[in-house]
C-alpha cells in the first residue's frame, strides 16, 4: 500500500512519498520539505498571508517532485493524504485543496489528516511501537499530554491553558533579537549560557494534574531583558539558558504525573512502556534530557522521531493515511480545512483547556 502525503499547517511545504509492506514495515519512498525562513525572517516570526501564498506557489511542484524520486505516477498510488488542520487556514488549504484536485482528478481515496496526529504516530516511521503508551506533543503551537491508545483513540492528560512551549521559546528569542527561527537559535545560543543567573516563575506551581502554562515565564523573561542596561552576548547567552531550563523544568514535572497516571491506568501494559516526545520542541536536546530523566526514573523508555520528523514534515502525514487507509477510514471531497482540530474531540468540547469560540473549542 502506498501513500502520498502533503503538509502545509505552518511554515513548511512538505511532500511525501509512503509504503507499507507486506511485513508491515515502512518504507519512506520520497520525503521532501521546503523551508521558509527567509520569507519570514525579516518579520521574527510566521506571517500567514506570505506562508499560505508560498505554499500555494510551491506544492504542485513539490508533488512532481516526489513522485519522481519515488520513481511513480499519480495512478500508482493507493490513497492521497494531507493535512486538513488544525493550522493557519490559508496554508492548510493548499495542501488539502491540492490533495483533493490529485484525488478527483486520478480516482483515488482522500484522507483528511489531523495534523497533530501525523505527530503523535511519527515514531512508527522508523520503529514499530506498539499501542498504548504516553505522548508529549510540544510545539510551537502545542503542548500536550496524551494517552494514545491506537489509531485516532487518544485521551487528554494536560493541555497548556494559554501560551504553548514553542511559542515561548520563539517569542523570548524575538525579544533578545536572536533571529528565525527563535526555537533553535534561543538553543545554540543558550550552550555558552548559565542557567543559574536569572530567578524565573515556576509555571503552576503546586496546582495538580498535568496542565501547562507558559505565558507568565515569556513575560517574566520580557521583563528581565528590558530591565537590563545595554545587555550583552553573554546577558543573551544567561536568560536563553535560563528560559531553556525553566521549560524544560516545567515539561518533566508534569510529565512525571503523567507517567504515574498512564502506569495506574495500565497497570498490566507490556515492559518497559513508551513516553513519546514529538513535535518541534521534540528536537531540544535539554528538554529530551530532562525526559529521558523522567522516563528512566519511571521505567519508561523515551521514544523520539529522528530529528528531520520532528519538525512539520509530510513522511508523518503519510504514515496517518497509510494507518487510516487501512481501515478503510476515508474522507469525502468535502472534508473541511480546520484552524482548530483538537486530537481529544469529545474531551475538547465537554473540557476545553482555554474555554469555547464560534469555532469551537480553541485546545
Amino acid at each position: 500500500m502506498t501513500v502520498l502525503g502533503l503538509e502545509s499547517s505552518c511554515d513548511e511545504t512538505a511532500a511525501a512519498i509512503l509504503r507499507r509492506e507486506v511485513d508491515g514495515s515502512v518504507t519512506v519512498l520520497a520525503d521532501r520539505v521546503l523551508g521558509q525562513n527567509d520569507a519570514h525572517a525579516p518579520f521574527g516570526g510566521v506571517v500567514p498571508e506570505i506562508a499560505a501564498r508560498a505554499h500555494a506557489e510551491a506544492m504542485d511542484g513539490l508533488v512532481s517532485q516526489a513522485l519522481a524520486e519515488a520513481g511513480l505516477a499519480v495512478a500508482d498510488l493507493d490513497g492521497i493524504a494531507a493535512t486538513s488542520g488544525p493550522g493557519l487556514i490559508g496554508g492548510v488549504m493548499a495542501a488539502l485543496m491540492t490533495a483533493k484536485g490529485l484525488a478527483l482528478g486520478a480516482g483515488k481515496p482522500l484522507i483528511a489528516v489531523n495534523h497533530l496526529e501525523g505527530h503523535a504516530l511519527s515514531p512508527r516511521i522508523s520503529e514499530p511501537l506498539a499501542f498504548p503508551y504516553l505522548l508529549l506533543l510540544v510545539s510551537g503551537g502545542h503542548t500536550q499530554l496524551l494517552i494514545a491508545e491506537g489509531v485516532g483513540v487518544y485521551h487528554r492528560l494536560g493541555s497548556t491553558m494559554d501560551d504553548a512551549a514553542g511559542e515561548a521559546f520563539d517569542k523570548t528569542a524575538k525579544v533578545m533579537g536572536l533571529g528565525f527561527p527563535g526555537g533553535p537559535a534561543l538553543e545554540r545560543c543558550a550552550q555558552s549560557g548559565d542557567a543559574t543567573r536569572f530567578a524565573l516563575p515556576v509555571p503552576l506551581k503546586g496546582k495538580p494534574g498535568c496542565d501547562f502554562s507558559f505565558a507568565g515565564l515569556k513575560t517574566a523573561a520580557r521583563q528581565i531583558w528590558d530591565g537590563l542596561d545595554a545587555p550583552s552576548d553573554q546577558d543573551r547567552a544567561d536568560l536563553s539558558a535560563c528560559v531553556q531550563a525553566a521549560i524544560a523544568r516545567a515539561l518533566s514535572s508534569r510529565t512525571r504525573r503523567a507517567l504515574a497516571m498512564f502506569v495506574d491506568r495500565f497497570p498490566d501494559a507490556s515492559r518497559p512502556m513508551a513516553l513519546v516526545v514529538a513535535g518541534g520542541v521534540a528536537a531540544n536536546k535539554a528538554v529530551r534530557a530532562a525526559l529521558e530523566d523522567e522516563a528512566a526514573a519511571a521505567g519508561f523508555r523515551l521514544v523520539a522521531p529522528p530529528m528531520k520528523w520532528c519538525t512539520d514534515n509530510a513522511a508523518m502525514i503519510a504514515l496517518v493515511g497509510l494507518e487510516k487507509l487501512a481501515r478503510g477510514q476515508i474522507d469525502g471531497l468535502d472534508a473541511p480545512a480546520r484552524a482548530r482540530w483538537p486530537l481529544d474531540g469529545a474531551a475538547a468540547k465537554s473540557d476545553p483547556a482555554i474555554g469555547s469560540g464560534r469555532k469551537g473549542p480553541k485546545a
